[in-house]
């Protein structure tokens, strides 16, 4: 008796296929995930939002049930995600943020007492030059919440020293549609550049390193090994950049 011949999966297209038409990407492909660090983040109840790179506007409508007083403008490139967003969100800009213009928008200096840039900042060609301009649109008191993923990720290193692989996907640390890459101190500097001061910061550990970072945590300099690499002489400060996936962090403006 002959076997019938199963179907074969259809193969997975590569993310430079799938992902790198922003404008045009539908609006499924952003999860609708709140990051609840960065959300924590935000201290004071806000009276005007806002968000760079709002996706489908997850994060502004939890903000805005939080803190029902506050009015959140979101700003996303994506037309399917605008779409969406702005049936949870006070007002949507569907352009880059790169394109627009926050004086011909209608806002002002002191216009927003909270900027939330939650994982866009390395999705931007110049992430410096939109944080100086929308510094200007922050009240003194204001404050700035961002989550950024962290390049010194050891998932990172160990898969470019070990394997020589640096391999773009969907999601996560090698997004293919990141065009920066930030560490810690590097962040520091961005902000300090751009006209913030740095007051908090906290870190999502990778789940691939959770049990590595648990092994070593609160036990001073450590030897680290992961694979053929060893790193030698980790502080505890080191470890926990080492093992970070994302930085979720709060400034203000210097």
């Amino acid at each position: 008796m002959s076997s019938v011949p199963s179907e074969s999966a259809p193969a997975r297209l590569p993310p430079w296929v799938t992902c790198l038409d922003v404008e045009e990407q539908d609006s499924a492909h952003y999860e609708d995930h709140v990051n609840e660090a960065l959300l924590r983040a935000i201290e004071t109840a806000p009276r005007s939002v806002l968000e760079i790179g709002c996706a489908s506007g997850a994060f502004g409508a939890r903000l805005k049930a939080r803190f029902p007083g506050a009015k959140v403008t979101g700003i996303e490139a994506g037309r399917g995600a605008a779409a969406h967003a702005a049936t949870r969100l006070d007002r949507v800009i569907n352009k880059r943020i790169e394109d627009v213009e926050l004086a011909r928008e209608g806002f002002g200096p002191g216009s927003f007492d909270l900027l939330v840039a939650g994982d866009v900042l390395e999705h931007l060609v110049n992430p410096w030059a939109v944080l100086k301009r929308a510094r200007e649109c922050l009240s003194p008191e204001g404050r700035l919440v961002a989550s950024i993923p962290n390049a010194r990720n050891l998932q990172v290193s160990a898969g470019l020293l070990l394997n020589g692989r640096f391999t773009y996907d969907e999601r996560g640390l090698l997004d293919v549609t990141h065009l920066r890459f930030f560490t810690f101190e590097e962040i520091r500097a961005m902000f300090e550049q751009t006209g913030y001061a740095l007051e908090s910061f906290v870190v999502n550990i990778s789940p691939r390193l959770s049990k590595l970072y648990h092994e070593h945590a609160g036990k001073g300099e450590v030897t680290l090994r992961l694979g053929r690499m060893t790193i030698e002489g980790v502080s505890q400060r080191e470890l926990t950049e080492l093992c970070a996936e994302q930085f979720i962090l709060r400034a203000r403006p210097a």
